[in-house]
């Protein structure tokens, strides 16, 4: 309930709490498995509606959605450095505790190494906080006038299949190279539409109005494969 919202008089959960902001869970498995699919439709209608016997209540929920976890429960799995001590059953319990048609729905999928401590001791700098903000406020200004007069679209996300066709147009090379990655990597429908809307976000990131193959393919790198999540 403190997540998805409920009570005997319904009240909004962290996702409607985080509406139009960010909602971050860390050691995404330890929420369980049931807990977790009940995100599944949040994140794809953008509202939470919860039913009790004295009525049907409809909360807010377009939030954006940053997770955290561990290859496994000891946290070592996959490590070239440090033994792993789960056995492959808890290994695979742990892991499912994330079903597919939820991951299918995370934009952005990163596997974050161990930091090495040369890395941490490093004085070399990279971006500034300021220079991002500038180039993200100039991608935002793009969408903004890009979406001026259409209602409930503000961002590349908010995007249905319709304004994907209108506003994610491809040459015959991204064409191309989306067409193979749908049918080596079993992309879904979902995936698709997803794939562009993100590679559409990376084109104004960078200041471009064509989405191109580097932008395609930037995208696509970011969806799970068969071999993330460690699949044991």
């Amino acid at each position: 309930a403190g997540l998805i919202g409920g009570g005997r008089w319904p009240r909004p959960g962290e996702i409607s709490l985080a509406h139009r902001g960010v909602l971050f869970l860390d050691e995404l498995p330890e929420f369980g498995n049931k807990m977790l699919e009940m995100l599944r439709q949040p994140l794809e209608d953008k509202v939470v509606t919860l039913s009790r016997a004295t009525g049907t209540v409809t909360f807010p929920a377009n939030f954006m959605l940053v997770a955290s976890m561990n290859p496994c429960p000891c946290g070592y799995y996959g490590d070239p450095e440090h033994a792993c001590t789960c056995s492959i059953s808890a290994i695979r319990n742990y892991q499912k505790r994330i079903s597919g048609p939820l991951l299918d729905r995370i934009d952005i999928h990163v596997q974050v190494p161990r930091v090495k401590y040369e890395k941490l001791t490093d004085d070399a700098r990279g971006e500034s906080s300021a220079v991002v903000r500038e180039r993200v406020l100039a991608a935002r200004q793009r969408q903004t006038a890009r979406f001026a007069g259409l209602k409930h679209i503000d961002a590349n996300a908010d995007m249905g299949p319709t304004e994907v066709r209108r506003f994610c147009p491809l040459g015959n090379e991204a064409h191309q190279l989306i067409g193979a990655a749908m049918r080596q990597l079993q992309l879904s429908a979902r995936a698709y539409h997803r794939v562009l809307k993100l590679a559409r976000t990376i084109a104004d990131l960078a200041g471009e109005e064509q989405i191109s193959t580097v932008h395609i393919a930037e995208a696509i790198q970011y969806r799970p494969r068969k071999n993330d999540y460690w699949m044991v």
